[in-house]
């Protein structure tokens, strides 16, 4: 009888391992599916870009392709996305694009204007140096990163704790001037700094990275874990507004800001083993995936609150005569490659949850209501992006970064395959 059970037992187990490897390679067809469309899609977007020597940021009102310099925040994104994908094809004409375009990004290791330099730069070159295996380019793009790290530190002000987003700004609004202006945006650059922490052994920039991370999640959460936007502080560090700038009202909750925060807490947990960055990852992540308005196919509106009673706007909205609440694809992009990270750091039910609401995310972004077909949407992979709606700014369109995030979120997930 003991026997018989043992054996019940084994035949269930092997069922059971049947099941989970039927299901990953069901997964694995689906990252293929996408990956080998994204790199037709990028040959076209590449070649469109080589037209005039920009970096693609979205597409003008007329459909055309507007590209950046390297002076932009968004400079990074289009190497990084190709260096994703030559990570999955191992196309060497894939390799010799990304390299081109990382490399064209060398100046911005001295962008100080504003805070961006770890989006840039670290997207580009730190998503390099994972792929590459020119050990000379590996070391003279760690070089660059030192430096660019360097840079990154000249607006970070010990009194306050916080690296400064902007150099002196006005609300769009008009209503206030904001002197030390903090975007939630800015947890995204602290990457780059614990990485050159670790490649010099120096700590003097992760110590920043854990200062900046801690007083943004003293003055940036809301007692739900939603964010504010923009907190804004004076010479002593205490948050004396805190706003919004691309969301609907202060009070409501910009949806690819929410993506930010889940993506920034988790990150700077696996860095630093904290445990309350765990727990405001987990928190702000509760908050997004259960959220009474976030759509059943889990791709967010713009903004979690967006016209609804109880969240004043100061933003004219008027004149775009828009009979929809846009979705935004860069937010559910964002979230997913947060939530495969999430789930890797998590256990049990909870990381479970992270992993499928990520799975669902990403699959629904690689269907036709999101992922462009070949040669439209101006090369871009996604469709349905916001960049700001209260600027009348990059509205239902693709978005560079939105690209980004979903090619990594599906690398993430093909590596937890493996």
């Amino acid at each position: 009888m003991k026997k018989r059970k043992t054996s019940l037992k084994t035949i269930l187990l092997i069922a059971s391992g049947l099941f989970a490897l039927s299901f990953i390679d069901q997964k694995a067809k689906f990252i293929d599916a996408s990956f080998n469309a994204a790199e037709k899609q990028y040959q076209f977007l590449a070649k469109e870009a080589d037209k005039d020597h920009k970096f693609p940021r979205t597409l003008t009102p007329s459909g055309q392709l507007r590209g950046t310099d390297e002076w932009d925040w968004t400079g990074g994104f289009f190497p990084g996305s190709l260096w994703y994908i030559y990570n999955h094809t191992h196309n060497k004409e894939t390799e010799k694009e990304a390299i081109k375009w990382t490399e064209a990004l060398e100046k911005a290791k001295d962008l100080d204007q504003h805070h961006d330099i770890g989006f840039v730069m670290y997207c580009s070159y730190g998503t390099a140096i994972k792929y590459l295996k020119d050990q000379k380019k590996i070391a003279d793009y760690k070089a660059i990163l030192v430096h660019s790290a360097n840079t990154a530190l000249k607006r970070f002000n010990p009194q306050v704790g916080v690296i400064k987003s902007w150099n002196e700004k006005k609300s769009w609004d008009g209503k206030t001037l904001w002197k030390y202006p903090v975007i939630i945006d800015n947890m995204m650059n602290l990457e780059m700094l614990c990485y050159v922490s670790d490649l010099t052994g120096d700590p003097k920039y992760k110590d920043v990275a854990i200062s900046h991370a801690t007083q943004t999640m003293k003055n940036h959460f809301r007692t739900d874990y939603s964010t504010y936007h923009v907190v804004d502080y004076d010479a002593s560090g205490k948050a004396i507004h805190q706003q919004t700038n691309q969301g609907y009202a202060d009070n409501s909750t910009w949806a690819r800001g929410q993506a930010w925060a889940i993506y920034g807490f988790t990150m700077m947990y696996r860095e630093t083993k904290k445990p309350e960055f765990l727990k405001t990852a987990q928190a702000a992540a509760k908050f997004y995936m259960t959220h009474k308005n976030l759509p059943k196919d889990k791709i967010p509106y713009w903004d979690f609150n967006a016209g609804q009673q109880g969240y004043k706007s100061d933003a004219d909205f008027s004149t775009l005569k828009l009979n929809y609440i846009p979705r935004d694809a860069s937010a559910a992009a964002i979230v997913a490659s947060a939530l495969v990270e999430l789930s890797t750091l998590t256990s049990g039910a909870e990381s479970k949850s992270y992993l499928a609401f990520a799975k669902e995310s990403l699959q629904t972004l690689s269907g036709a209501g999101y992922f462009a077909k070949y040669a439209s949407n101006g090369g871009f992979l996604l469709k349905h992006s916001v960049g700001s709606l209260p600027h009348h700014s990059e509205i239902d369109v693709p978005l560079t970064y939105a690209d980004y995030y979903y090619l990594e979120g599906l690398t993430r997930l093909e590596q937890l395959k493996k």
